[in-house]
């Protein structure tokens, strides 16, 4: 079965998703729709893609498609989604999700309703060092998971000059702030290694909103939130404390702890290197390399290589008409979305907030 395909959105979705389709056998990439033709046609010369859209709807009408990878601003997901569900594709949304747990209830209905394969990009389920976190956790390595510390400190827009005027991943009416971009990810791969959210408390501001355009100096506001921090209490009894800042200056990267009764993890970008102690013992190496870092056209970084497994996974689901097993799909996103939802009410109404 030949898998075909198109993309929405011309950024990440060039980064990553046409590379990783592009290993893939039997899958034709045959549109790419973005907003700007200019990006779109751009996208499809370099990956010998025949046609490009501003219109991904008339894309849709035009061409008998099979799966179609979403990468657009958060505000858009939701009527993209759903089109592209009626035109008979399997989806790949990518996160956040929706705007909030009421878009993404309606697209996990329609999803299931007409029996597609839905997932969300969170690619790092399938980064081999992640995996290897759930494996340890789910074997009893550490024992019990008593509590786990995520940090992730960046500069990205602690300079009020760094960012050009109406960057949609600064403005909430767009969808963007660092709970979407990063805390997205993190709750996921709670999830993914703990279980359910039972409960959570949080707070989301924006340090920097007075801003100028890095290129003319024209001043403007940033209204999404560019720091997060929430504590969440897992269904399984476990304490997790998350940190989320683009507003510094000097950046010190991302990194995960994970404190069991018998043992410890740890894991940091800066080198990508998985360390596991047992109680009493020296920390040891146990880093697992991705085998498609190698591939040819794969662009570097953990989040352009964790495409391609995520990818051979949905398209695997397509061909044989069953189910993905390890990425996750949109009821995974809504239950996300729940979390994130929460983390918001719970700093404007000051208080702890459980989740169904």
């Amino acid at each position: 079965m030949t898998i075909k395909a198109a993309v929405i959105g011309a950024s990440f979705a060039r980064a990553a998703y046409l590379p990783a389709l592009k290993t893939i056998e039997d899958v034709e990439i045959v549109a790419v729709s973005s907003a700007r033709m200019e990006s779109a046609q751009d996208a499809a010369n370099a990956f010998g893609v025949p046609h490009a859209y501003t219109d991904y709807r008339e894309m849709l009408e035009k061409h008998d498609i099979d799966f179609v990878g979403i990468a657009t601003p958060t505000v858009h997901h939701a009527p993209m989604v759903l089109d592209a569900l009626d035109a008979g594709a399997h989806v790949l949304c990518e996160k956040p999700m929706a705007m909030n747990a009421a878009e993404a209830q309606a697209m996990l209905d329609r999803a299931e309703a007409l029996g597609r394969v839905h997932t969300v990009g969170h690619e790092l389920r399938f980064n081999p060092n992640r995996a290897k976190i759930r494996q340890l956790i789910a074997e009893g390595y550490i024992g019990k998971v008593r509590h786990a510390n995520i940090l992730s400190v960046n500069p990205s827009w602690g300079d009020p000059a760094s960012r050009p005027k109406g960057d949609w991943w600064s403005l909430e009416s767009m969808g963007g702030g660092r709970l979407g971009a990063n805390g997205s990810h993190q709750i996921d791969l709670l999830r993914y290694w703990l279980g359910d959210v039972g409960a959570i408390s949080g707070q989301v501001t924006t340090m920097v909103p007075d801003r100028m355009d890095k290129h003319t100096g024209e001043p403007w506001t940033a209204t999404a939130d560019d720091q997060v921090s929430f504590t969440a209490e897992m269904t399984s009894g476990a304490l997790v404390s998350v940190f989320l800042s683009g507003a510094a200056r000097h950046g010190i990267g991302n990194s995960s702890w994970v404190f069991g009764s018998e043992g410890t993890i740890k894991l940091a970008d800066a080198d990508e290197t998985l360390w596991v102690a047992r109680a009493g013992e020296d920390f040891v190496d146990m880093t697992v390399a991705d085998p498609n870092a190698s591939l040819p056209g794969i662009n570097k970084g953990i989040w352009n290589v964790s495409v391609v497994a995520m990818m051979q996974e949905i398209t695997g689901a397509i061909r044989s008409g069953g189910k993905v097993s390890t990425a996750a799909t949109f009821v995974d996103g809504l239950k996300c979305q729940l979390a994130m939802d929460a983390i918001r009410q719970s700093w404007q109404e000051r208080r702890w907030i459980t989740l169904s």
